[in-house]
């Protein structure tokens, strides 16, 4: 097995991001309003999916994004907030 660089992604493109946290009623909310923040172009949409127990809450987002430096700002300040677990 050979280590091979990872993918480079060409920027803007459309990027999907996964926040899971721990479910509550205004979570889809406060993550769309961070998202929003850093890409304006955000258009709100969203999916949502329920863990099997109903303790966590997944919230996936497609944005346009310009650059990585966009994209560590919209990570780091979901990961602020000490409601997200994690952010794929």
């Amino acid at each position: 097995m050979t280590d091979q660089p990872a993918p480079k992604i060409e920027f803007p493109c459309d990027y999907e991001i996964r926040i899971v946290g721990n479910a509550a009623p205004d979570f889809q909310e406060a993550v769309c309003a961070i998202v929003r923040q850093h890409a304006p172009d955000y258009d709100g949409n969203f999916r949502l999916k329920e863990s099997r127990t109903g303790k966590y809450t997944s919230v996936m987002v497609t944005i346009r994004a310009t650059g990585e430096p966009q994209l560590k700002a919209i990570f780091e300040d979901l990961k602020a907030t000490g409601r997200v677990q994690m952010v794929l």
